[in-house]
Parts: structure tokens; sequence; C-alpha cells
């Protein structure tokens, strides 16, 4: 946690992010929305980002669209994660996009991924299709913060990755590859493209690409966080 402002204001400040989350929960997206002065669309199929902007106004996240945390003066990522009936993530998590081109230098110690994920408040939000998007719920917030293993595979997952763009493999990178972190493309549409380097050393136009918490990864997140079940254990 970073900042010009002392750790015991930190402390202080973090203890009332989290407490205002917490207030949140149970709370339907229509009743937020009202809160904070926002119009909830008929569905998130053109307004992707829409809910994590609402939690975003209600807790005053400043960042915005800047490589930084969420709360940057805290040091803490805000993170929205829907879940089905069964607290199961029904989507990979976005952490952040990726450099494609003079990324020999880059060291996972100073990566932007593992800024984002430092420390994470979480917030699980009700996903399930059948329900109405006004009439979802907002769940039980927490912070997170990765385990020494965690960190491991998310790191080894990272510098496999940018190992394959430094040689110039970006275009052979799929979504299948990365125990707990893959990287796929991150664009509106097949017209946003970028620099990158090409197989033979060249810079090629490509599409963006953005790191993203596969659902294993987050579903023990919030196994080990609720005391849930794993799915692939069995009964007598």
């Amino acid at each position: 946690m970073k900042g010009l402002i002392g750790l015991d204001e930190v402390i202080v400040q973090l203890k009332q992010l989290f407490d205002k989350a917490s207030a949140l929960a149970g709370l339907s997206f229509a009743e937020l929305a009202n809160h904070v002065g926002m119009t909830v669309p008929i569905d998130l199929r053109r307004n992707k980002g829409w809910v994590g902007q609402l939690l975003e106004s209600a807790l005053g996240a400043s960042a915005g669209s800047q490589a930084l945390q969420d709360f940057p003066e805290l040091g803490v990522e805000l993170k929205t994660i829907p879940l089905d009936a069964n607290g199961k993530p029904l989507e990979t998590t976005f952490v952040c996009t990726t450099p494609l081109i003079d990324v020999h230098q880059l060291t996972w110690e100073t990566s932007n991924v593992r800024n984002k994920l430092q420390c994470v408040l979480w917030i699980p939000i009700d996903g399930r299709r059948d329900v109405p998007l006004a009439e979802r719920c907002i769940g039980t917030a927490f912070l997170w913060q990765p385990s020494v293993q965690q960190e491991a595979q998310l790191r080894a997952d990272w510098q496999e990755h940018m190992d394959k763009i430094a040689l110039g493999e970006v275009e052979s990178i799929t979504a299948h590859q990365g125990e707990v972190l893959q990287l796929r493309p991150k664009a509106a549409n097949s017209r946003v493209l970028t620099e990158a380097v090409g197989a033979n050393g060249e810079i090629i136009q490509t599409l963006p690409r953005g790191f993203y918490l596969k659902t294993q990864f987050t579903s023990q997140i919030i196994r080990e966080t609720f005391g849930l079940p794993d799915p692939a254990t069995t009964y007598d």
C-alpha cells in the first residue's frame, strides 16, 4: 500500500473502504444505480463494463482508465466477479492490457499484473442470466492478497506469456495456455490494432492483448473465502 499518507491513515481508509463495500451486500443493481444516479441498461451485451462502473462510482474509485489500482492511494484494485447460483464464477476476470513491444526489460516485480493483483477488493455479483439485470444483487465483499503459491503460479504464467511475446510468438498464444493466467485479444473490434514483434523481429500490427484470471483460479479464491466445497470432491 502506497502514497504519501501515513500507515495509520492508510489502515483507517482501508477499513472505511471495506466497510463501505460490505454495506452494499444485498442491494439490487437498481437500488444502487438509483443511489448514485445511474441508469440500469436492459442487459450487458452492449454495456459490458457497466457493473464495474456502478461499483466504482459507489465506492469512489479514482484511477479511471489509468494503469493504476482503482484506489492507488491504498494500493487496492476493485474487481467484480459474476457468480452462478452455486457460487461458481461465470467468466474470466480481466486484469490489465499488456505491452507487446520493448518487453525484454520487464520483470514480474514491476509488472502491471502484479501491481493490480497485490491487493484486490473482490465484490461478488449475481451473474444469473435468467434474472433481470435490475434485480440482480451485490454479494459480500472481501479483500484478497495472493498466497506465496498463488503468486508463484501467476508469475510463471506471466513469464511464459512475456517470453513468447519477446520471441515474436504473440500470434501463437491461445487462451488455453497458462495455468491460472491467460492472454487473449482485448479490443472493441477487429479494426483496433497495435504494434507487436513479429516472428522475424519485424514490427507487425495485431490486436491488443489483455491478461485474464482463469475461472478455476477465481473459483479457488471464492471457495477458500466462503468455505464452499470443491466441485471435484465426491461424497459416498
